[in-house]
């Protein structure tokens, strides 16, 4: 079974701008081997005029290992060997932050690029854009009409749902699973 904790809910790290004006912002949970971050290293300097403009990498380089038994293997003998490293990224992590001399047209098409590649949904912010959407979660939990949320009827356990619901949906208010994040849901 694998272990996809490190790809499930929020990211807690690199979730917010440090120096760049623009950057990909991962909106669903997935891994980055090294083919991935090949691609997005020879797109961005391909296309991007290092005098004006710079690139911040805010992953990791791949450090969890992948095993693999190879095809036509009978069962048993243990566990394979490695195949490959993987850097798992959750939602809300940033993935490369562009910045310098550049306005969002100029640079859009490249990330949109990128984004487009990744085995996650990314989408392509601003500084301003990301904190309109971080603001507008937060004013759908202040402003919720319903008066039964998620985080009510599973602390109050109504119907018996706590038999059903894991600490990760009790932790994270029903908000994300596994992998997905449901952005309409407070």
């Amino acid at each position: 079974m694998k272990r996809l904790r490190d790809i499930q809910g929020p990211a807690q790290a690199a979730n917010a701008f440090t120096t760049g004006q623009y950057a990909i912002v991962a909106m669903g949970g997935g891994y980055l081997h090294w083919g991935h971050i090949e691609m997005m290293r020879l797109t961005i300097n391909r296309k991007m005029n290092s005098r004006t403009t710079f690139a911040r990498w805010r992953i990791n380089s791949p450090y969890k290992p992948i095993t693999r038994k190879g095809l036509g293997q009978r069962m048993g003998g243990g566990k394979g060997a490695i195949d490959h490293y993987v850097t798992p990224v959750r939602y809300g992590r940033l993935i490369v932050e562009v910045g310098g001399k550049v306005e969002l047209g100029e640079i859009e098409n490249i990330l949109i690029e990128v984004a487009k590649k990744l085995p996650f949904p990314a989408k392509v912010v601003s500084r301003e854009s990301l904190a309109v959407l971080q603001q507008k979660q937060i004013d759908m939990e202040q402003n919720n009409q319903n008066p039964w949320t998620f985080k009510q009827i599973a602390w109050g356990n109504m119907l018996g749902i706590r038999k059903v619901l894991s600490p990760f949906d009790l932790h994270n208010h029903g908000r994300f699973t596994g992998k997905f994040h449901f952005p309409g849901r407070v």
